[in-house]
């Protein structure tokens, strides 16, 4: 006996399983005057098409090596989730893989974005995906594109994750790092907070103090915890670059996971070290999560950036601080490069000087 054909009525579709194929068309309706706005020069076409053309030759290169860069947002993206608060994790998506280029010399170019989750929300989709367009528009590069993956079992009821990519370029001969030699200075560039590691620690610790994200937070007038610690990271891109092309940079160290003792030794050759001498401001959060959580100085430094987003290695401190001053970027002398004991071991870090982040 064979089965009769399905009536209209009874048939299965994509959207009884899960996946709503015009949620995701409507998604790339509402993101697409965002994306327009991130338009620069070598921009090829738009969003819609199977992939992104970019034009080297456009944006002013002239022998140009292409620098490209990934990351995430890591469980921050959970204190999005939970406070239902989408509207600044994109900036923090970019900023983890701009910031990363910008330490190679390279200007950002180009971003896309890839967006998963079980069942899609147009509208926390969106609000994350013009966050994403925000960055890349303050970082001058382009958003041209990008994936949007519904996958039902994957994902919790409205969870979602998000990856970056980017690509950046720099003139051959303008990559960093450079000669750097010692006696060149460190100069700590701030963080905004947090910015996007280190929140697996922040929740545990807020977890064990039985707070609530809707609690005021403590380091922050006027902001619930949850606002507070969803402070977007900080972009370096417009200061670092205007340095490099001075002339004034030898090497420049994005810290993010790890901290300084994990981020700054890994711009630095075989026989020098990085020595801080100097203490810097150090923004509230840090002071709160350490004696919160009963965190060891130690512990803070390895696991946040503890107040410096970037450093910069440079052999002109006073012109670098003259710089960021006009350009209204504040930053503070923190140390030098040495030689190391031995002329071939790695490089390290050496603290002469750090905060207490358990002092008053």
């Amino acid at each position: 006996m064979t089965s009769s054909p399905a009536t209209p009525s009874s048939s299965l579709t994509y959207r009884d399983s899960g996946v709503d194929i015009e949620a995701g068309e409507a998604l790339i309706d509402a993101i697409r005057p965002a994306a327009k706005a991130t338009d620069r020069p070598g921009t090829m076409g738009g969003l819609g098409g199977f992939g992104a053309l970019f034009d080297l030759k456009a944006a002013g290169f002239k022998d140009p090596v292409l620098v490209s860069c990934t990351d995430g947002v890591g469980t921050k993206l959970n204190l999005a989730i939970e406070t239902d608060l989408h509207e600044t994790v994109g900036i923090d998506l970019v900023a983890m893989c701009v910031n990363d280029l910008i330490v190679q010399g390279a200007e950002p170019l180009f971003f896309l974005d890839y967006f998963a989750t079980g069942r899609l929300s147009v509208e926390s989709a969106a609000k994350v995906v013009r966050g994403i367009a925000q960055g890349c528009k303050d970082s001058g590069c382009a958003l041209v594109g990008g994936e949007t993956a519904e996958m039902p079992g994957m994902y919790a009821d409205g969870h979602y994750d998000l990856a970056g990519f980017s690509v950046g370029a720099a003139e051959r001969d303008s990559l960093l790092p450079g000669s750097i030699a010692e006696g060149d200075a460190l100069i700590a560039l701030p963080s905004s907070g947090v910015h996007s590691n280190g929140y697996s620690l922040v929740r545990r610790i807020v977890s064990d103090a039985h707070l609530a994200w809707t609690d005021p937070a403590a380091f922050a007038p006027n902001q619930t915890l949850g606002e507070a610690l969803l402070t977007p990271t900080k972009l370096y891109v417009k200061p670092v670059l205007a340095l490099h092309r001075a002339g004034l940079l030898h090497a420049a160290a994005h810290i993010t996971g790890g901290g300084l003792p994990g981020n700054l030794p890994r711009v630095l050759p075989n026989g020098l070290d990085a020595v801080l001498t100097a203490q810097w401001p150090v923004p509230p959060v840090f002071k709160w999560l350490a004696r919160t959580g009963n965190v060891a100085n130690e512990e803070m430094l390895r696991v946040f950036n503890c107040g410096v987003g970037m450093v910069l290695v440079t052999p002109k401190p006073d012109d670098v601080l003259a710089m960021l001053k006009e350009m209204g970027e504040p930053a503070t002398l923190i140390g030098h490069i040495a030689k190391a004991a031995n002329p071939t071991a790695k490089p390290d870090l050496r603290i002469k000087a750090c905060p207490d982040f358990h002092a008053a």
